[in-house]
C-alpha cells in the first residue's frame, strides 16, 4: 500500500476530514486530525446537512456508519416550504404523501451538524484527534512536513491533506489561486429555544425548512434537533453588505434595524429572527474559487472540501462535495491502482477539479436567481415544474 508505513496528518476535523480519516484508519493507516477547536464539546453552528445518496451518503456507507447515521437523521427536516416576503405559502412539502427512503436517489436525509461529527468521532481510534491545533505555519522536512500550532506544538507528517475550510492554512502550499466574491452577502443566525424566542417563525418552520424570496432577497430557515433554528439572509445590494459590515453583531437590537431598512418590503413576522436578545449573528460574504481553477499536483500534499473548492451554499453540495472527496481520496491512495503517492493525487485532483467545475456552476447559477426579481418564480418551477 502506497500509505505502509507513512504519517498523514489532515488538518481541520469537519465532516470532510473526519470521513476521510475514518476511511484510511480502516485501510490500517497511521492518520492524525488536527482540529483547531478546543475539544469535542465545542457547540457546532450552522444549518442542519441533507446528505445525497451518490456522495454524502455513500462515503458513509464506505466507512460503515450507515447505521449510525440512520439513528441520527432527522426524518421530516427535509420538508420544505417556499414562501414569498409576506410568508405567503406557495409550495409546501407538509402536505405531500410521505415518499422516498435509503437507497432512492432523490431521497436527502437531514442531520445536524453536530451528531453528524458526533458519529464520525466516535468512529475513529482514540487520540486520533489532536484538539486545540490551530496551524501556523506548515514547512518541509525533508521528505515530509511540520507542522506548528498556536498552542506551541508541533507535530511531523509524511503527507498533509488540508480539510480546514475557506480559510486554509494549507492551501496557499499548493497554489496562490484564491476565491473571487460571488456577489452576495448573508447574515446568519441562530435562534436559541425557539418555540418560545421565535414563536411565529417556529410555527411556519414546522420542523423542517423555508425558503423565502422576495425583492431579490433571501432567507433561509432549518430548524435543529436541539430546538435551535439556524437561518441565513441573503442579498446582492452593495448599500446593504456595506451596511452589514458596520454592524455591531453582538447588538440584536442594531442588526433589527438594520433588516427593517433593507428588507422594508417584508412582512415584521421575520422581525422574530433579531428580536431575542440570545440570537447570535455573523455577516459573511460568499466567496467562490474559479471554475478553471488548476494547479500542479505534489506526491505528499493535497486538500479537500472547502479548502480546495469553496462555493456558496445555494446548491447543498458543500459537505457532499467533502465527503466525497474524502472518499476518493482514500480509495487513491489505498488501492492497488497507482504505483505512487504522487500519481495518486494527481489522478484525485483531476476528478475533484472536474466534478467542481460542473457543481460550482451550477451553485453559482442558484446563486444568481435566487436573488434576482425572478426568484420566487423560478424556485417553485424547480420544485414543481408540472404546476408552472
Amino acid at each position: 500500500m502506497l500509505l505502509q508505513a507513512k504519517k498523514i496528518a489532515i488538518v481541520g476535523g469537519g465532516p470532510g476530514g473526519l470521513t476521510l480519516a475514518r476511511l484510511l484508519q480502516l485501510k490500517g493507516v497511521d492518520v492524525k486530525v488536527y482540529e483547531r477547536d478546543v475539544n469535542r464539546q465545542v457547540r457546532v453552528q450552522g444549518a442542519t446537512l441533507d446528505l445525497h445518496d451518490e456522495s454524502g451518503l455513500k462515503a458513509l456507507d464506505k466507512a460503515g456508519l450507515m447505521n449510525a447515521f440512520k439513528d441520527n437523521y432527522r426524518p421530516g427536516a427535509d420538508r420544505i416550504r417556499v414562501t414569498d416576503e409576506h410568508a405567503k405559502v406557495y409550495y409546501d412539502q407538509h402536505i405531500e404523501e410521505v415518499s422516498g427512503d435509503f437507497g432512492d436517489p432523490w431521497f436527502r436525509p437531514e442531520i445536524d451538524r453536530g451528531p453528524l461529527r458526533e458519529l464520525l468521532l466516535d468512529s475513529l481510534q482514540p487520540g486520533t484527534v489532536i484538539w486545540d491545533s490551530y496551524v501556523t505555519g506548515i514547512q518541509k522536512q525533508n521528505e515530509g512536513w511540520l507542522l506548528n500550532f498556536e498552542n506551541g506544538n508541533s507535530a511531523e507528517a509524511d503527507i498533509v491533506i488540508a480539510a480546514d475550510g475557506a480559510n486554509s492554512k494549507v492551501r496557499p502550499l499548493i497554489t496562490p489561486i484564491k476565491p473571487f466574491y460571488a456577489g452576495i452577502t448573508v447574515v446568519e443566525g441562530n435562534i436559541y429555544n425557539a418555540e418560545t424566542n421565535a414563536p411565529q417563525l417556529a410555527e411556519l418552520l414546522k420542523g423542517g425548512k423555508i425558503f423565502a424570496l422576495g425583492d431579490s432577497r433571501t432567507v433561509i430557515l432549518s430548524a435543529k434537533g436541539d430546538g435551535s433554528i439556524s437561518f441565513y439572509t441573503g442579498f446582492g445590494s452593495v448599500t446593504a453588505a456595506t451596511k452589514a459590515s458596520t454592524i455591531d453583531i453582538k447588538d440584536h437590537l442594531k442588526v433589527l434595524d438594520w433588516f427593517k431598512e433593507e428588507y422594508s418590503g417584508w412582512d415584521p413576522l421575520w422581525y422574530e429572527l433579531f428580536e431575542h436578545p440570545s440570537t447570535s449573528f455573523i455577516v459573511r460574504p460568499l466567496y467562490c474559487m474559479p471554475l478553471d481553477q488548476a494547479w500542479p499536483s505534489q506526491s505528499n500534499i493535497t486538500m479537500l472540501g472547502d479548502a480546495a473548492h469553496l462555493m456558496p451554499p445555494y446548491a447543498g453540495e458543500g459537505v457532499n462535495m467533502a465527503m466525497l472527496d474524502a472518499l476518493e481520496l482514500s480509495e487513491a491512495l489505498t488501492g492497488d491502482i497507482f504505483t505512487n503517492t504522487l500519481s495518486a493525487i494527481t489522478d484525485y485532483e483531476k476528478q475533484m477539479l472536474e466534478r467542481f467545475n460542473q457543481v460550482g456552476e451550477d451553485t453559482l447559477d442558484n446563486t444568481s436567481w435566487m436573488h434576482s426579481p425572478a426568484g420566487l418564480k423560478k424556485i417553485l418551477e424547480l420544485f414543481n415544474p408540472m404546476k408552472n
